[in-house]
This record gives C-alpha cells, structure tokens and sequence, in this order.
C-alpha cells in the first residue's frame, strides 16, 4: 500500500499520516521526492483500510502496490535516489557518475596510500578496500582487519576519499558501520537477511552486491530487506553471475542496469574486476557499464597485481584506472551524465571523520 501525498502537503500533514498508519499497527516509510511525497506501508497481511487515510489533511491517493518490492519499486518513488555525503561534493546516483577504486584488499598502509594517491590523482571519489575478505579457501589471506580500517580512515583524512568496505557478518558490520562511510554487503551475502536487517537499522549507506545466481527480482528483494528496516540509502552493484562459461570468471550482466533502473529508484553500479576476472577485459566492460546507463564503477586496482594478496588477476595497474577515467569522461557526455574529477572536501579538513578518535 502506498499513500501518495499532495505536492502541496505540509510536514505536519506527513507525520500525521505516518502516525496514524503507526497506530493502525504497520510501519510507515516516508520517501520524500521532487514534487511529492509518497509513504510506503510494511507490515499489513492484507489490504489496509483506504478510506480511514484518503479523508486526511494532505492526502492526495492512496494506492495498491502489486510487487513484493514495495519501497524499492518506482512506483513509491518516481525520482532517483541521490545519495549525499557531507563534507564532500560526492554522491551515488544523479546525473554525476560514481568511480570507486582501490585494492581488493589492504595489505599494508604502504600498498594502500600508494594505491590512494593514484585513483585520488586520476579523480575516484571514493576508496575501496577489504579489511574482512570471505575466500573461498579458509588459508588464503583473510584481510587485516581493525587495522585496515584504521589505515582506510588515514586515507579519508589525507586524501578526501569517502570509504567503502565490506562486513561479512553481523559482529564486522558494527565495526565497519564505525570506520567506513559505506557498508557492502558481498555477493555471498546477498540473501543473508538478518544481516541485511541489521544493517537497514545502523542508518549508514549500504551497497548491495548481486549474489552469484540472483534474478533480478530476488536482487530487489535484498535491498527490500534493508530498506524495510528503515534505510533508504541503498546502492545496487551488478558483479557478474555464475554461467557456463569459461573464459571469464563471471558473466557481466550489463542488461540488468536498464532492467533495475526501470523498476527502481535506486542507483546501480557495476564491478568489471570481479564481472570478468581478467585484467584486460576491465577497461573494455568499464566503458560499455557507463554506455549502458550505469550509475558508476567500483573497481580493483593495485600498484604490484602479480603480488597482490588477493584477487591480483583482475586488478588494474593505476595508469590503467587513469586511461579508463579518460575514456568514461568521453562516453559520459554521449548518454547525457558527467564524471565529477578532482572533488575536494567541502570543509578543507578531516573534521567530518565518521570514526571514533583513536
């Protein structure tokens, strides 16, 4: 059920909308947009009763919504989500495009400021790096940990970098919560629902990877899981899916970005690096993303790849991630966004560290 406010309605008439679906016993999701409001309702069984909300101040509808992905769908909100960043001209979603880059995982504070430099050099907005890395053999490096993170906010405060790291389960989520400026939330966790609940509680941006075999609908439904909890801010990542080929280590599903963007408002990146596994396909699938309306690029990129500690085959060396932002910037301008380079911190100073002293 979806109540759609006037264009006019006031503050007050909203909250008074959303106390009463409270009071009815269900849960309220106002989703502000350009011209209106509309307030999403979870928790019914059944149909709620349209009279008792259509007859309230402010109320322009209210309306039946058929798909199971009700606060992701369009139709409870037609705009775009823009995700901001304060502190920082950044965003994910809009009309800029979104470059995320750096290592798969942080090695060293040497190997990750020297991989900072370069993406900050070439123009990434923000940082990527795995302080926890779920591998499929339990003796491959497993990540650093505490001291990633601690090395990750060093890199915020010097460079301007917003980051982006993963939680693997419910007890790294709170520290990642804690350091980075955005959750992910793996492929292998993609249907892990109490912790994409937990993480729709923690109000930090969430990026949700697409699971090794999801359709679409079960990858709209993951996100419905964090938004349910009360999380808007919610960024979709294709990275490839499990086929039979070969010569790749997944299948890049570039159809699904206009697929998702038809159905939802939310932004939509793709990964290259683990979409193809090889180092040499990235460039090439970075500039058909972006030709396929993609939001951005999250990708791997590493100084030393032949001694990278994980995933070093599909990591791009840094003149290769500044020649694929050239080329981006030329494809940008075809399909009608822009790829904002070089942003610097609104304030000029570290004061908007997310993370606790240390």
């Amino acid at each position: 059920m979806l109540v759609v406010m006037k264009a006019q309605a006031t503050e007050e008439q909203v909250h008074s909308v959303c106390q009463k679906i409270e009071k009815l016993g269900y849960r309220a999701h106002p989703m502000p947009g350009a011209t209106r409001t509309a307030i999403g309702i979870t928790g019914n069984k059944g149909e709620v009763e349209q009279g008792t909300l259509e007859e309230m101040p402010g109320v322009q509808e209210v309306i039946q919504v058929s798909k199971p992905y009700k606060l992701v769908s369009r139709d409870t909100k037609l705009d775009n989500t823009v995700i901001r960043f304060p502190g920082t001209a950044a965003t994910i979603g809009g009309p800029g495009l979104t470059i995320v880059a750096g290592p798969c995982a942080i090695e060293s504070r040497e190997q990750a400021f020297i991989v900072a430099e370069r993406v900050h050099r070439a123009g990434a907005q923000f940082f990527r790096g795995g302080a926890y890395k779920p591998r499929t053999s339990p003796y491959a490096f497993q990540g650093l940990g505490l001291d990633a993170l601690k090395i990750m906010a060093e890199i915020r405060d010097k460079f301007g970098l917003r980051i982006v790291t993963e939680a693997i389960d419910n007890e790294t989520l709170e520290l990642v919560a804690e350091w980075a400026d955005v959750i992910q939330i793996g492929a292998r966790n993609m249907q892990n629902f109490s912790l994409l609940k937990h993480a729709g509680r923690l109000r930090k941006p969430v990026l949700l990877k697409r699971g090794l075999s999801a359709t679409l609908d079960e990858f709209l439904m993951a996100a419905e899981y964090v938004m349910s909890e009360g999380n808007y801010e919610v960024i979709l990542c294709e990275r490839g899916v499990r086929t039979f080929t070969d010569h790749t280590r997944n299948t890049l599903d570039l159809s699904i970005v206009p697929a998702v963007q038809r159905l939802s408002h939310l932004p939509i990146l793709v990964d290259p690096s683990h979409g193809t596994g090889k180092r040499d396909h990235v460039l090439p699938m970075s500039r058909a993303a972006i030709a396929a309306g993609a939001d951005g690029i999250i990708v791997e990129v590493h100084h030393q790849p032949d001694k990278a500690l994980s995933d070093g085959a599909q990591s791009i060396y840094p003149n290769q991630f500044a020649l694929m932002m050239d080329e981006i910037e030329q494809i940008a301008s075809v399909v009608h966004r822009k790829l904002p380079r070089g942003l610097q911190m609104e304030t000029g100073s570290a004061d908007t560290h997310v993370a606790k002293a240390h």
